[in-house]
């Protein structure tokens, strides 16, 4: 049963439940209880912003190297381009993902598009980020375990 599923608070044992899939960070603009309803886990993370979340994230799950990039934000509506609005927060997550080894440059997804994969996603982490399209599509790789000797 899904419903008893919704609503968790970010703890650190939630986090695990991050190990499948597709997961998103989302915004605080996010329609994430919508989007919840379409299947994935909701998880509350209100009061945090994306870029500590994301960090404390990759030190825990690997992201996947076999596709073009594992990380994927909403591209700009035409409006908000037309009208050079800024999206500081991409440089900071594309900081925090260099750091954490992934050199792929951030996928730019049309919004309905994103909202589609959030659909398809195992997980909304709902957060309080406040930053304009700060919502974060990341692709959980595998972890390499060590040869057995």
């Amino acid at each position: 049963m899904r419903g008893g599923r919704r609503g968790r608070r970010l703890n650190p044992f939630c986090l695990r439940e991050l190990e499948v899939g597709s997961s998103v960070l989302a915004d605080l603009n996010f329609p994430a209880s919508s989007i919840c309803r379409c299947g994935p886990l909701e998880i509350r993370a209100d009061g945090l912003g994306i870029p500590p979340l994301l960090e404390a994230l990759l030190k825990l799950l690997p992201l996947d190297t076999y596709v073009e990039s594992p990380a994927a934000v909403m591209e700009l509506v035409p409006s908000d381009k037309e009208r050079g609005l800024q999206t500081p927060v991409w440089t900071e997550y594309e900081s925090i993902l260099h750091r954490a080894g992934c050199t792929r440059a951030l996928a730019k997804l049309e919004r309905f598009e994103f909202y589609e994969r959030a659909k398809k996603a195992f997980a909304v982490v709902a957060t309080g980020e406040t930053a304009l399209y700060g919502n974060l599509i990341l692709k959980k790789g595998v972890l390499a375990l060590s040869p057995l000797l």
